[in-house]
This record gives structure tokens, C-alpha cells and sequence, in this order.
């Protein structure tokens, strides 16, 4: 059973929204999808670990079909995962809670992998020598760069994190 969506009281629940609107701005002006800004913004100050839509609507204040089109984009991108618990009839929602970012990074990490790929094809089936063939091979060095830099960044994350958490996920 997914865990009752802990309701505060006016004032609490005002400031929380106004949290939410406000880093979801920053998200929407970074170039996220107004909604999935808002919903994600809720799930990632909010206390509560999952959520099914009617909650999530509620959370924010929207229709549960706007809840809909936010959660698809959320779980396509990777920020949300979609489950279904044991013999219960719809689906819940929840965020990586160990380690948030961490885990939405580590998730871009293939993406660059196929750009690189992808970049690297473009610049073999080029002409040797040509402007495009050059502009493809940087674009693959660029790409593996980022991955490799990537990847050693969040190791050193997961290290910063451990020191600042230790275990106590909970702690702020």
C-alpha cells in the first residue's frame, strides 16, 4: 500500500508550493517541460517516497490529467520510476531517493555513449578531410570526454555525499 501523502498544515503546505514554483521555474527556464518541472519539483521536496497520480495532482494543486503527460515525460527521462505494488491495480511513482542526482547522472551516462557512437559513425562515412567529417569527429571527442569526465565527477560525488551523509540519508 502506498504511504498516505502527509498533508500539512496551510501555511506548511503554502510555503511548500511556493518551493515548488520556484525551482520549478529554474527547471522551466533550463528548458524542462513546464509541468514535469512542477511534479518533480513536489516529489523532490516533498517527504512522502511514493506517490500515485491522484496524489501527485493533489500535491500540486493540478488535474489528474495534467499529472498524466508529467509523469510519462518523467519516467521516459529517467527522474521518475513507475512501479505497481503487489496485487494493487495502479501504478505509483517514485524518485531515486538514494543519492537523487547521482542517479539521474549515471542514467545520461549511456545517452552520451550512443552520441559518441553516433558521432563517431558520422565522421567515418564523411569524406576524409572534409569540414563535416571534422566537425563529427569532434563532436565524438567532445562526448567521450564528457563521459569519461562524467563518470569520474560522480565518483567523486559519491564520495563528497558519503562524507557529508554518511549513511543518515535523512539528515539535511
Amino acid at each position: 500500500m502506498v504511504a498516505e501523502v502527509d498533508v500539512p498544515d496551510d501555511e506548511e503546505r503554502t510555503e511548500l508550493l511556493r518551493l515548488v514554483e520556484r525551482f520549478a521555474l529554474v527547471l522551466a527556464e533550463s528548458g524542462w517541460p513546464r509541468m514535469p518541472a512542477r511534479v518533480f519539483s513536489f516529489v523532490l521536496a516533498d517527504d512522502a517516497d511514493r506517490y500515485t497520480a491522484a496524489e501527485l495532482a493533489a500535491g500540486v494543486g493540478v488535474s489528474p490529467a495534467a499529472i498524466s503527460g508529467a509523469v510519462k515525460y518523467l519516467t521516459r527521462v529517467g527522474l521518475l520510476s513507475r512501479e505497481r505494488e503487489p496485487r494493487a491495480r495502479i501504478d505509483v511513482y517514485r524518485i531515486f531517493d538514494e543519492d537523487v542526482w547521482g542517479t539521474i547522472f549515471r542514467q545520461r551516462v549511456p545517452s552520451l555513449e550512443r552520441y559518441e557512437q553516433a558521432a563517431a559513425e558520422g565522421a567515418e562515412m564523411l569524406p576524409k578531410g572534409s569540414m563535416g567529417a571534422r566537425r563529427m569527429r569532434e563532436t565524438q571527442e567532445f562526448y567521450r570526454f564528457l563521459r569519461l569526465e562524467e563518470e569520474k565527477v560522480l565518483d567523486r560525488w559519491s564520495a563528497h555525499r558519503q562524507a557529508l551523509f554518511g549513511d543518515d540519508t535523512q539528515r539535511t
